[in-house]
């Protein structure tokens, strides 16, 4: 009974252990899987053999890949895209593949091995690359846009590429001709199984699905997704064409329905995990022996691969109205290889088209082009502004127009992110007349924005230069509306370093990363989720009869201990009377000049308690959240928060600085 299990746990166990250790290196899970199906193969420790159980179970995540991809696959997106997807993105693989046709007739391999070969390099990593981008807030840059369509582009040339790969299988002949005929016979099975689904699956896809929804039972709209993806991939099957194939349509006549997002929801963990699976068994086909005898080939491969992509690309993108630096930037991103390139190797593989002395070496340069992929994503705006005057250029006209826009400005507040708690932040400032500046990477939403007279401009807060360009030096405060922890203890390093004393206010999804914004640096850090939860509990106290009055001290109570600089601001309704606002308690920064009477006194001894005013912080450079005493002793450059009335905090102001 164990025997039919055990290499079933053996790829859990190392599929487990390889994505936790990538995720904690912030490197692509996918990766890991790769890595864990060469260690585990049947050429390194041979915990697992590879036979044809294997290959099918890695099918089945070749084949939700695809169903993926169809319920992305969107007409409208593709039209207003037409120009960077249909132009760029074909000339980009026709080319990559007609280059490497013209290397292997080079050497003197069979032209169906360099069409396989070239349609396998022409990939990208679409996962690698997006997540990538998405992490560095560059969807929507000049590159990000170019390179979205170009991998669009990659993922609907798989199609023909898979009807291609069994056409290639079935003849016995080398020649040219006889190919051509074959895969016209190919084709015509496409459009005959392509029109009767279509036409088929339009008039029944809709109904079913509204059968099947109206059931109310989540076991059978599962099923019922299981059954249509499985059921169209063995159709095509049938028709000796690819079970992807199946699967794209099966996700493509679903897209069309309301039901979409939920299918894309109930699907992606079949999806994923059968996906790591089948990069596991790719990993398993890479024999490290004969690799490293070929190590000299490999690298030659792997050099050929990123400077051929990164050329081609590169032009390409120059000819489509890029400039230079969004040309070599768009081809760094693009240089690696990419799953569906393992998908065609491993369908050539099956059919015995590629020999084992060429396959190997191509699969480990693809998966060292995987692994470099992250860095030279990383590195390439470093890239960038040393050799590229006019990306310099463009980013001095960014930072040029942000200063020009804040230059007469003082005290003002400096908001990062004009999302919707950006923009409330923005509206409650507007109120008070206190000026701000927002800083935005969206350029829809900036453009809107600034057509109704909003003060945002574009920029990336997490940039040294572009705060100094919004003015920090000379703001009162800074507030980063996103819960972005990456970007913000950028953000956060750069004010240490450059205005120690600025208060900043950090915006956190939860509780978790509390403790580490605060030591880089934040004043105060308001966590979503508690304030969702104290907004949830006080509305289901009015609901079990507790006062108003009890469900305002119990939230202030709460927030008092929670948030230290609203200690002692919750004295009742009364504070809404506009009159008596300077008697309310308020909070003062003050900064201790080198000549300051305070210098080298404790504060027992400043003794500002005798003013009614509070020291609720001492912040020092090099040393956060300096909790004060009476002990505390003040030096030259100390930060000091006083609370207190607006009367006591003048006079303690002039108590610490004049004596």
């Amino acid at each position: 009974m164990l025997d039919p299990l055990q290499p079933i746990l053996i790829l859990l166990a190392v599929a487990v252990l390889a994505v936790v250790v990538f995720r904690l290196l912030r490197l692509p899970p996918m990766l890991g899987y790769l890595l864990a199906g060469v260690l585990i193969g049947p050429h390194a420790l041979g915990w697992i053999q590879d036979n044809d159980e294997t290959r099918h179970l890695a099918e089945f995540g070749v084949v939700f890949l695809m169903f993926s991809i169809g319920l992305e696959f969107s007409l409208p997106k593709l039209i207003a895209m037409k120009r960077i997807v249909f132009g760029f993105g074909t000339a980009q693989v026709v080319i990559t593949i007609a280059m490497v046709m013209a290397i292997a007739w080079m050497f003197q391999l069979d032209w169906r091995v360099g069409l396989i070969l070239g349609g396998a390099l022409a990939m990208s990593s679409t996962a690698i690359v997006s997540k990538l981008l998405t992490e560095r807030a560059e969807l929507n840059s000049a590159h990000g846009k170019q390179i979205i369509g170009v991998l669009l582009l990659q993922d609907l040339a798989v199609i023909p590429l898979l009807i291609i790969v069994p056409a290639l299988a079935s003849q016995a002949s080398t020649e040219v001709d006889n190919f051509t005929m074959l895969l016209t016979i190919a084709l015509l099975k496409v459009v005959a199984v392509l029109a009767f689904l279509l036409f088929i699956g339009q008039k029944l896809m809709r109904p079913w699905f509204h059968l099947v929804a109206r059931q109310k039972s989540p076991e059978l709209f599962v099923l019922n997704v299981l059954l249509i993806t499985l059921g169209l991939a063995w159709i095509t099957g049938l028709a000796g064409l690819s079970l992807a194939l199946g699967a794209f349509l099966a996700g493509m006549l679903i897209s069309e329905t309301e039901y979409r997002y939920q299918v894309e929801d109930d699907i992606k963990p079949f999806r994923d995990v059968l996906l790591g699976l089948f990069f596991v068994t790719i990993g398993m086909l890479l024999d490290l022996e004969v690799v490293l005898e070929n190590f000299v080939w490999v690298l030659a491969i792997l050099l050929l691969l990123i400077v051929l992509k990164v050329i081609i690309v590169a032009v390409l993108s120059r000819m489509f109205g890029a400039d230079s630096s969004v040309a070599i930037r768009t081809g760094l991103n693009l240089a690696q290889a990419g799953e569906f390139g393992f998908v065609l190797l491993a369908q050539a593989n099956e059919s015995h088209l590629i020999e084992n002395a060429v396959l190997q070496p191509v699969l480990a340069a693809m998966v060292l082009s995987m692994f470099i992929a992250p860095f030279l994503i990383e590195y390439s705006e470093t890239l960038m502004q040393r050799f590229y005057s006019s990306d310099w250029m463009h980013r001095a006209m960014q930072l040029t127009a942000i200063a020009a826009q804040m230059i007469a400005t003082q005290h003002h507040v400096i908001i990062c992110g004009f999302g919707r708690s950006g923009q409330s932040i923005a509206r409650i400032l507007e109120q008070e007349s206190i000026p701000f500046i927002a800083l935005d990477l969206d350029p829809h939403r900036i453009q809107e924005a600034t057509q109704a007279g909003e003060s945002v401009v574009y920029g990336d807060a997490a940039r040294r230069e572009v705060l100094i360009a919004a003015g920090l030096m000379r703001a009162k405060v800074l507030v980063v509306s996103y819960a972005d922890k990456v970007s913000t203890l950028k953000i956060l390093k750069h004010v240490q370093e450059l205005r120690p004393d600025l208060s900043v206010v950090v915006r956190a999804h939860d509780d978790a990363n509390i403790d580490a914004l605060k030591a880089a640096g934040a004043t105060e850090v308001v966590a979503e989720i508690m304030e969702g939860s104290l907004m949830l509990a006080s509305h289901a106290l009015m609901f079990v009869d507790v006062s108003t009055a009890r469900i305002l001290r119990r939230i202030r109570e709460i927030r008092e201990q929670r948030y230290s600089l609203l200690r002692g601001f919750y004295h009742g309704s009364d504070e809404t009377d506009d009159s008596n606002e300077k008697y309310f308690p308020r909070l003062l920064t003050i900064t201790i000049p080198p000549d300051a009477a305070a210098i080298d006194q404790t504060l027992d001894e400043i003794d500002l308690a005798g003013l009614a005013v509070e020291v609720t912080a001492v912040r020092r450079r090099n040393i956060r959240g300096l909790l004060p005493t009476g002990e505390t002793r003040l030096q030259p450059g100390d930060v000091i928060v006083l609370r207190g009335t607006q009367e006591n905090l003048a006079a303690a102001e002039i108590k610490l600085i004049q004596g």
